[in-house]
């Protein structure tokens, strides 16, 4: 990989864009950062411009970024040349910026899309390689996803995601070159539904977590919301045509695990200040950044309801979302659901 360009300038972009300048050829076989061109874009240029004069960041994530790390605010110019973007926007923004992709004439037909975002697009519920796979097609298109809260990747620790593409070739390819050979170990999958859906899935479940911790509710009560969670993921995305397999892997299990357990995940932080009393206008507003699971309870739901799929889990938290709700009330209409064998079939 000679060119490698990271889209989005938020939290995982930044961290990406951090890791990317950190690789060492060693272990991975990947150029060395200074044999790969690494170019950050983000649609902002005042966001770009600010990075250029500091780059040491403190917000969202405290960092401080490669003086061999290029900055642009046009498209053009970082995918121009690019062997892998690495798309690092929002679920909600990958279309307009795919579209851009494709208008500007710069992205080369042998180009691997990567989606790093972690839900489904609201207006369309489709996956994001589905949006891809209809902006840009002509371009190999993957997702990598895990348990990788940023702010540890930039304290040094280590974890491991999955990076799936339809072909294992392609995965391969990305497991090999953008892997870190102390903090991000890559398992190549060919499971694209599965490794979409558990990244997006997990967001849903770390927000009635966060809302559990804050109330005090205990550790039994929270293995059971994890336990469940992971029923109704699985449930849900085999219905969409995901190996169940895929589910009990890092994309599935080990990211709900991470982001039901971490005060780092926003998501889990919406929970815990709903919990708490606060509105969800406000704690949208205060966080600055985007909780991806509140758009995707809806989507998800919706979903559900068009393949007949029950979601009692999710349904809580859609009320919790929408509406002023009690812990008394929470904990009946889960507590108080009619009793079946945990194995069945639904």
């Amino acid at each position: 990989m000679k060119k490698l360009a990271i889209l989005g300038a938020g939290s995982w972009g930044l961290t990406l864009a951090w890791l990317a300048c950190l690789r060492d050829p060693a272990e991975t076989g990947a150029p060395a950062p200074s044999e790969c061109q690494i170019v950050l874009w983000d649609r902002t240029a005042a966001k770009i411009e600010a990075i250029k004069k500091n780059r040491a960041i403190t917000f969202p994530v405290n960092v401080t970024l490669s003086n061999t790390l290029e900055l642009t605010a046009s498209l053009a110019e970082a995918v121009q040349d690019a062997d892998v973007v690495l798309l690092a926007v929002t679920s909600n923004g990958t279309r307009e910026v795919a579209r851009q992709l494709k208008a500007s004439g710069a992205l080369s037909k042998n180009c691997i899309l990567v989606n790093c975002s972690k839900g489904i697009e609201f207006s369309t519920l489709k996956r994001i390689s589905q949006v891809l796979d209809e902006e840009v097609p002509e371009n190999r298109n993957a997702v990598l996803s895990g348990p990788a809260l940023a702010k540890e990747i930039l304290a040094g620790l280590p974890t491991a995601c999955a990076v799936a593409a339809k072909d294992a070739e392609t995965a391969e390819y990305l497991q090999h070159h953008l892997g870190h050979e102390r903090l991000l170990r890559l398992y190549s999958n060919t499971d694209v539904t599965g490794v979409e859906l558990g990244g997006s899935l997990k967001n849903v479940f770390a927000i009635p977590s966060g809302y559990m911790q804050a109330k005090k509710l205990g550790d039994n009560a929270q293995a059971s919301l994890i336990t469940r969670g992971l029923a109704e993921m699985t449930r849900f995305s085999v219905a969409l045509g995901a190996k169940p397999e895929t589910l009990y892997g890092l994309s599935g299990l080990g990211d709900l695990l991470a982001t039901c357990n971490s005060p780092l995940s926003r998501n889990y932080q919406v929970g815990a200040r709903l919990a708490q009393g606060e509105t969800l206008e406000n704690i949208l507003s205060d966080l600055k950044v985007v909780a991806e699971g509140v758009k995707t309870t809806y989507a998800v739901l919706e979903l559900a309801k068009q393949l007949g799929i029950d979601m009692p889990i999710v349904e809580v938290v859609k009320r919790s979302l929408s509406e002023k709700i009690s812990e008394k009330d929470i904990i009946k209409s889960l507590m108080s659901r009619k009793l079946k064998p945990e194995q069945v079939k639904e």
